[in-house]
């Protein structure tokens, strides 16, 4: 089963599915650029539904403005199948004073696994205020759950506190065995990650390492993806740092490799400047209407269906 904010799905049914995306995000790294309008996160997601896609990930953590029962209504609206995230973000987006600093890892676990099978709190902050913490609710009554635990890391770096979230989420992991994502700076400390994780009971198989083609090398991400990890790719429409180009040739030389069950596709475009309902541009649509079309005349049809259905409906599967 694949854990949606409206509820659980079977794998079948998730179809054409967007691993990496923001419909709210509030984090002092982004100032000015917070998603935090309903109205306007769903009509963003209107047209990534309307460019083909029938599921997301909404990638947002704890502490960094996710709402999920905003998520759930417009899930409800669009039609779209969403999976929140429970989590931290690496370290640099709460900065030295945020509470959760002094969070242990039993601690972080018991709200991680609490997210994933009693449901998020409908506001994050009432969790450093009150043991009874209110609940995330459908329009139905339902809790709002997770599916998919989230941490980061820095470049070549992994702190204290990014530490810290890693082993919570190896102990979530344990007991719910929903996917890790993990965020990576430039696909730095990719295999560090993996080691770090398995030797916590996490197979690679259950971890998507986001980023990874902001390292276009073919033969690191061939042998991230030969230990069963998913390569998470996202830059699409990042010209400045990578061109559409480089990622086309870039996923042709991994899959030509054999590693095309492995990759996931995403846009993580997560800004208001960059969403068209906020007054910006690209769009969360770039991916399905600009992109998608040139990598299926580049590695065929049915790879690219892979990536899109085969591949994030096995990760997702809580099993």
């Amino acid at each position: 089963m694949i854990r949606t904010v409206l509820g659980d799905i079977d794998p079948a049914l998730l179809g054409q599915a967007n691993y990496h995306e923001h419909l709210f995000q509030v984090t002092p790294l982004l100032p000015g650029d917070e998603l935090d309008d309903e109205a306007a996160s769903g009509a963003e997601a209107g047209l990534l539904k309307a460019s083909g896609f029938a599921a997301m990930v909404d990638s947002t953590p704890f502490g960094l403005g996710r709402n999920p029962e905003a998520l759930a209504r417009i899930s409800q609206a669009t039609g779209l199948h969403v999976v929140a995230t429970t989590g931290l973000h690496r370290e640099a987006h709460y900065g030295e004073d945020h509470p959760m600093q002094v969070w242990s890892v039993e601690q972080l676990a018991e709200l991680f696994i609490a997210d994933l099978t009693k449901g998020m709190a409908a506001d994050d902050a009432t969790v450093f205020e009150s043991p009874d913490v209110p609940t995330a609710r459908t329009n139905a009554g339902a809790p709002v759950r997770a599916g998919v635990l989230k941490g980061g890391i820095d470049y070549w770096r992994i702190s204290a506190f990014e530490r810290t979230t890693l082993d919570a989420l190896a102990t979530a992991h344990r007991e719910t065995n929903a996917p890790v994502m993990v965020h990576l700076e430039f696909c730095t400390a990719a295999h560090e990650v993996l080691d770090l994780l398995a030797a916590q009971g996490v197979a690679s198989d259950r971890i998507v390492l986001a980023h990874a083609d902001r390292d276009p090398d073919p033969g690191l991400h061939s042998s991230l993806a030969q230990r069963g990890a998913y390569l998470g790719y996202d830059g699409f429409a990042r010209p400045r740092t990578r061109s559409d180009a480089e990622l086309l040739q870039l996923t042709a030389a991994v899959v030509e490799r054999g590693a095309g069950d492995r990759i996931l596709l995403g846009g993580d475009v997560a800004r208001r400047t960059r969403y068209i309902s906020y007054g910006g541009m690209p769009g969360l649509a770039y991916l399905g209407d600009r992109y998608l079309p040139r990598l299926r005349e580049t590695i065929g049809t049915d790879a690219v269906d892979r990536m899109l259905v085969a591949n994030p409906a096995r990760l997702l599967d809580l099993g």
